[in-house]
């Protein structure tokens, strides 16, 4: 689920949440709490039902931020990385550490 520009919202628990990513690897996981956390947002994981043990272990990463749309808030340059910079989309996606304000490479 990445960015799709729909804004999908629920609850997880009793808690309503914007829905951030579903069913992602724990790296990515980690990367999205991370970098949504030292943007000032309150953080939900939940985990994913796994069919089988084997089956690896899926999560759900979602916002308490209910106006939270992470299509905008990415494309309006509105998020920072660690070190100040702007996240771009494929800073997002974990595609590069670049951060050039170019959306698409020529």
């Amino acid at each position: 689920m990445r960015l799709g520009g729909k804004h999908l919202f629920g609850s997880i628990e009793d808690q309503r949440v914007t829905f951030v990513e579903k069913k992602i690897s724990e790296d990515r996981k980690d990367f999205l709490k991370k970098l949504l956390e030292h943007n000032g947002f309150e953080v939900i994981i939940q985990e994913e039902k796994r069919k089988s043990e084997e089956d690896p272990q899926l999560y759900t990463v979602a916002v308490t931020d209910m106006t939270f749309n992470p299509t905008i808030w990415v494309f309006q340059r509105r998020l920072k990385t660690f070190d100040g910079r702007k996240v771009t989309h494929d800073y997002w996606n974990q595609e590069t550490e670049e951060t050039k304000p170019q959306y698409w490479k020529i």
